[in-house]
């Protein structure tokens, strides 16, 4: 195993474990099964585990596991506040303190905001003491560092990035969403700031992997190193410097002898141009079943009315090579939740976009089409309660 330092100097193994997907029998989570991969894991080298509040199950494994296998002083526990959940200053303490018996530990080495999208959430904590409460956390040493997941924009995570002085952060990123989300432009901007960036979803949820078109596995097969797909898209991340650590949903005792197996050979800045060119390639037969022929340059922004216009073509796309759902669920994270609206219905046909599209695009009328593939009638009222109970609230 590979480490690379936090912001104190701690060492964090490249290859994190990602609590998420335990296998699941019956109504709950296969123990035995999972203490198995997380014991080799740890034996493996593995020191960065990562759970959340709303992982069911998720918390209260992992803390049985290292208690019980006197573990817990030899390896780093990575939690989540559900700030989503957050409605008063003492929902925080509630939250916290249950975490902390859920994983029989009495401190928490890192600490995040959950799934921030927009800095508005943020700003909202604020508002109920949260810098305070981290200070004294910090002091009593119940949490050692803090920081935030993100899922939302680029322009929002910078925002964020800003708004704090932050230990670490969390971000989606992998070779299709590289400038997407956070993306590379979020990614180095932490590293300028000398902040560690921990990669959630490295392989799409698996997409990468289980859901690439023929001609993307044969590009990946043909390939001069012999790499299956889940270790070329580890491979490219662990290439940047600026990754600190990528989580993988480990669920088999195969999946974390080969993801450990990488993580002990990588070497940051040895991507050749054969490579590089690789990744390219197979990226673009992934977007040949794109919607629309939008690139993300962003050259339509900002609209004068608020629209998102990259946001919006990219999770239309992502209906296409990904699926409804996905398109869907990703538009709701980085759009519908976050505090100033940003909906396609907001667009008063100026032209503005259009004049300044690279591509040429009809944007106004795939504008229209766009918002009613991603925002079908449930989908638009449930949007609308969502947004009536959380941002509106904040």
């Amino acid at each position: 195993m590979q480490y690379r330092s936090d912001r104190y100097g701690n060492d964090i193994s490249i290859l994190g474990y990602g609590c998420m997907r335990f296998t699941r029998k019956g109504t709950g989570l296969d123990f035995d099964k999972a203490e198995r991969e997380l014991l080799r894991a740890v034996e493996l080298g593995v020191n960065y585990f990562d759970t959340a509040y709303i992982y069911p199950g998720s918390e209260e494994l992992l803390g049985k596991v290292l208690a019980k296998n006197n573990l817990r002083d030899q390896v780093n526990i990575a939690t989540k506040l559900p700030q989503y959940l957050v409605k008063s200053a003492s929902a925080i303490d509630r939250y916290f303190d249950e975490e902390l018996r859920r994983l029989q530990t009495d401190h928490i080495d890192y600490y995040l905001m959950h799934m921030v999208t927009d800095v508005a959430q943020w700003e909202h904590l604020q508002t109920l003491g949260i810098e305070s409460w981290i200070a004294q956390k910090k002091a009593s040493g119940a949490i050692r560092q803090v920081g935030f997941s993100y899922h939302g924009g680029t322009e929002g995570f910078l925002k964020v990035l800003a708004a704090y002085d932050w230990d670490f952060c969390q971000i989606q990123y992998n070779y299709l969403d590289e400038h997407t989300q956070a993306g590379r432009t979020g990614l180095e901007a932490a590293a300028k700031k000398n902040i560690p960036v921990i990669i959630m979803e490295p392989l799409r949820g698996g997409k990468l992997v289980e859901l690439l078109p023929e001609k993307g596995k044969r590009l990946i097969a043909e390939g001069a190193h012999g790499w299956s797909p889940a270790e070329l898209a580890f491979r490219w991340l662990w290439d940047q410097p600026q990754v600190t650590c990528v989580l993988s949903g480990m669920n088999s005792l195969e999946m974390v002898e080969e993801n450990c197996r990488v993580a002990s050979e990588v070497e940051a800045g040895s991507f050749t141009e054969q490579d590089f060119a690789l990744i390219a390639g197979v990226r673009d037969a992934i977007n040949e079943r794109v919607r629309v022929g939008c690139t993300g340059c962003g050259y339509c922004m900002p609209c004068p009315k608020g629209v998102d216009i990259p946001a919006l073509f990219r999770c239309w796309n992502e209906m296409y090579t990904e699926g409804k759902k996905a398109g869907r669920g990703e538009y709701w994270q980085t759009v519908t939740l976050r505090k100033d609206p940003a909906f396609a219905r907001q667009c008063v046909r100026c032209g503005a976009c259009e004049s300044h599209c690279p591509q040429a695009l009809p944007i106004r009328e795939l504008l229209r089409q766009a918002d009613r593939e991603l925002r079908p009638l449930p989908w638009r009222i449930a949007g609308d309660v969502a947004r009536h109970y959380t941002v509106r609230h904040r």
